[in-house]
C-alpha cells in the first residue's frame, strides 16, 4: 500500500514566498557584513577601486600581446583587442574618480596630527618621522588636487592674486608639470619616511620578542600574547610590501623623464600596492575572535555547560567521602558501596552518550 504524497496548496502567500522571498534560502553571510563593513569607509573603497584600476592596466598588454599572437597564427583577423580599450577607459575613469574622491583626504591627515601630538608614539625618533610625514601630506593634497583640476582645465592656467597696497591684481602662472611633479615628490618623501618608520618599528617588535621569549622560559607564554606578537608581524610586513611597491612609482613620476620606459612596470608596482593596501584594510576590519573558553578546574561545579558541550565531573561530596572512608571500610557498608556503584555506573554512562572518556 502506497502512501498518496501530500502537496500544500499553491496559495499566494506561497508564490510570494517562494519569489520574493527567495533570499530566505541565504544564510547570513559573516563575508558579506565584513566586506559592507570595509568598503562603507572611505579608504576601503579607494582600495577597492585601486585594486580594479590597476589590474585592468595590467590585463591591457596581455590581452593586446594575445591579439598580436592570434593574428599571427591566422586566429584573429585583426592584431588588437576589443576589450583592452574599454579596460583602459575603465582605468582612467577610475583614476579620475579617486583623484575626486581625494579632495576631503588632508582631513584624515589634520585630524592625524592632532592626536599624534596627545598620543605620540614611543620614541623620539618615531614622533619627528610622523610629524614630518603629516607636514607633507598637508603639503601634497593641495598640489595634487590642482594638477588634478588643471588636467580637467577645471581652474585657469593662471590666478589673479590681490596685492597688499590695493593694486592691481598680480598675475599668478600655474605650471602644470612643475605642480605634477612636486606633488609626486612629496608623496615620496612620504614614502621614504614611512620606508624609515618601518625600521623603528622593527626594532620594537624584535624587543618584544625577545622579552617575550625570555618571559616564556620563566612562565607559559599565554596564546594570546603569542597572536598579538604574530599579528604585529604580519602588518609590518604587509606595510612593507606596501611602500616598497609604491617606491618606484613615486621616484618614476618624481622624475621629468621618468624612471621606466615601459608603463607595465608602473601598472605591476600599483598592483603590488593595491593588493597589499587591501589585505591590509580587511584585516584591519576584521571583528576581533572570540575569547578562548575557560578551562574547567577540579572544584568546579557538578555539572558545567559550556555551549554547545556538557561536562559532567564527579561530585565532590561523595569523592571525599569515598576517600575518607577507604576501599577496605567501603564494602563493609553495603548500602554505601551500592549507591557508590551505582554512582559510578550513571556517570559512565553520561560520558559515554556526550562523547566524553570514562575517567571523567
Amino acid at each position: 500500500m502506497t502512501m498518496a504524497t501530500t502537496y500544500k496548496p499553491l496559495t499566494a502567500e506561497r508564490i510570494e514566498d517562494m519569489t520574493l522571498g527567495a533570499f530566505g534560502n541565504l544564510r547570513p553571510s559573516d563575508t558579506l557584513n565584513h566586506l559592507i563593513r570595509y568598503l562603507s569607509t572611505w579608504s576601503g573603497s579607494d582600495k577597492l577601486f585601486m585594486l580594479i584600476q590597476y589590474g585592468a592596466k595590467v590585463l591591457i598588454p596581455i590581452l593586446e600581446a594575445r591579439a598580436r599572437l592570434q593574428h599571427r597564427a591566422g586566429v584573429r583577423t585583426q592584431p588588437t583587442s576589443s576589450i583592452a580599450p574599454k579596460l583602459a577607459k575603465l582605468a582612467s575613469t577610475i583614476g579620475s574618480a579617486r583623484s575626486l574622491w581625494g579632495l576631503w583626504g588632508m582631513l584624515p591627515i589634520i585630524q592625524w596630527l592632532i592626536a599624534l601630538e596627545r598620543a605620540p608614539p614611543p620614541t623620539r625618533r618615531l614622533l619627528t618621522i610622523e610629524r614630518t610625514q603629516g607636514w607633507s601630506m598637508l603639503a601634497f593634497f593641495p598640489l595634487q588636487q590642482l594638477s588634478f583640476l588643471r588636467t580637467n582645465d577645471l581652474v585657469p592656467a593662471a590666478l589673479h592674486l590681490p596685492t597688499p597696497s590695493g593694486g592691481r591684481p598680480r598675475r599668478v602662472a600655474i605650471h602644470d608639470g612643475a605642480v605634477s611633479l612636486w606633488s609626486t615628490r612629496l608623496w615620496m618623501a612620504y614614502v621614504v619616511l614611512q620606508l624609515a618608520h618601518l625600521r623603528e618599528d622593527r626594532a620594537l617588535l624584535v624587543k618584544r620578542q625577545r622579552a617575550l621569549e625570555k618571559l616564556s622560559v620563566r612562565e607559559k607564554l599565554q596564546p594570546p600574547e603569542r597572536a598579538e606578537l604574530a599579528r604585529r608581524w604580519d602588518a609590518w610586513y604587509n606595510e612593507l610590501a606596501v611602500n616598497l611597491s609604491y617606491l618606484p612609482m613615486t621616484i618614476h613620476w618624481s622624475l621629468e623623464k621618468g624612471l621606466f620606459g615601459n608603463d607595465i612596470w608602473v601598472s605591476l608596482f600599483g598592483f603590488a600596492a593595491a593588493i597589499a593596501s587591501f589585505r591590509s584594510g580587511w584585516k584591519a576590519t576584521a571583528l576581533p575572535p572570540p575569547p578562548p573558553p575557560a578551562e574547567l578546574s577540579e572544584d568546579a561545579p557538578e555539572t558545567q555547560i559550556l555551549r554547545p558541550y556538557i561536562r559532567v565531573s564527579r561530585h565532590p561530596h561523595l569523592w571525599r567521602m569515598t576517600m575518607s572512608v577507604g576501599t577496605t571500610r567501603l564494602f563493609s557498608f553495603p548500602l554505601l558501596s551500592m549507591a557508590y556503584v551505582y554512582y559510578r555506573v550513571l556517570i559512565r554512562e553520561i560520558n559515554l552518550m556526550l562523547n566524553f572518556p570514562s575517567n571523567l
